[in-house]
């Protein structure tokens, strides 16, 4: 990666002899050094076809998202010399100008406590010289920053876990859990996002909703918008105005007050399993997000609400879980398949449902 600075030294204005300039005090030196300057990027192609939020997160490490996407809305960052939005997509060679920011290391480089330290390290799946996948545990943030204080990225690169270089491939929600691919190298992570872009990487979900899904609904296609809150919070709706959204849905256990379904992404759009079960009127129990059951249409067939089912469950989290990862391996070639078993709560939840008193 290249990298200018793009800061001007101004010319000596004291009046004094030119040929004898006034030399600057160290002090001023050591201010100058310390003082953050305007940086020009420029893309490798390991890095292209990325979006430029998620760009700006790995070169600005430390840097909360509600930072990174303000100085975007405001219109410090370039690309080309152009204004750009979060989810451009970036090209090899593109020049991206990163504005000068003062963002604090201590936090970010020091390790997280032993009780995370030892979680993540158990959540391991799969690791070679590649890849590393990882049971993401629900309610830990991929991303530290906007109020949360340890993100699941800079944990791994403080422990040093998976080598010198870590990126991931893709997200998770802070509420769900199960399988998340990281890569080692930049050639890998370049690999995989074109596979992600092509489809040739299969992500299975399993999720619980409130009511009995109706078992002609295979799939839903419904656009999906994305908006922020009066608080920053970012959300999605069905919109005609909205992009391209499929989410294929496959029944594995029906109960009288919920269903066990399967999901399939066609696409990956933010939030896009939870407004699709949502938009079909059975949305995920334990989605403070999008749990509002009277948004769709089947509402009136439910016998118990979500919430109180939730409380009847002992459900205190989104059930919610990427349960499976196909793809080809990206340095063999050869399939490889990950898996990550439904953790306890809601295994659990599963078991008091298959008891007579609740189905």
């Amino acid at each position: 990666m290249v990298t200018a600075d793009l800061s001007q030294v101004s010319g000596d204005r004291s009046g004094g002899d030119p040929s004898h300039p006034t030399m600057p005090s160290a002090a001023a030196m050591g201010d100058a050094a310390a003082r953050p300057q305007v940086r020009l990027v420029e893309v490798e192609a390991a890095y292209a076809g990325q979006r430029l939020d998620n760009f700006l997160l790995r070169e600005l490490k430390g840097a909360p998202r509600s930072l990174i996407y303000r100085i975007l809305r405001t219109g410090q960052v370039r690309v080309n010399k152009k204004r750009a939005r979060p989810p451009q997509r970036l090209y090899h060679g593109d020049r991206v100008r990163i504005p000068p920011l003062r963002l604090g290391t201590a936090a970010a480089t020091l390790p997280p406590g032993p009780a995370l330290q030892q979680r993540l390290r158990d959540s391991i799946l799969f690791e070679d010289d590649h890849l590393l996948a990882l049971d993401k545990p629900a309610g830990l943030a991929v991303h530290g920053g906007s109020g949360v204080a340890a993100g699941l990225i800079g944990s791994l690169r403080a422990m040093n876990l998976g080598g010198d270089y870590l990126e991931l491939v893709h997200r998770l929600d802070r509420a769900t859990s199960g399988c998340l691919l990281l890569a080692k190298h930049r050639r890998t992570l370049a690999t995989l996002h074109q596979d992600l872009r092509s489809g040739q990487i299969q992500k299975s979900y399993q999720l619980l909703v409130a009511g009995p899904w109706p078992a002609a609904v295979t799939s839903v296609d419904a656009p999906l918008r994305k908006y922020r809150t009066a608080s920053g919070e970012a959300r999605v709706q069905v919109s005609e105005q909205g992009k391209p959204a499929r989410t294929h849905f496959k029944v594995l256990e029906q109960f009288a007050a919920a269903t066990l379904l399967e999901a399939k992404l066609e696409t990956g759009r933010t939030h896009q399993i939870r407004a699709h079960a949502q938009h079909a009127g059975h949305p995920i129990l334990g989605d403070t997000k999008y749990g509002d059951y009277h948004a769709g249409h089947h509402a009136d067939h439910a016998d118990v609400s979500p919430q109180s089912l939730c409380q009847k469950l002992r459900l205190n989290r989104m059930f919610l879980h990427a349960h499976r990862l196909a793809l080809r391996h990206p340095e063999t070639g050869q399939p490889l398949q990950i898996e990550a078993p439904l953790p306890t709560p809601l295994t659990a939840a599963l078991t008091a449902l298959r008891r007579p008193a609740l189905d």
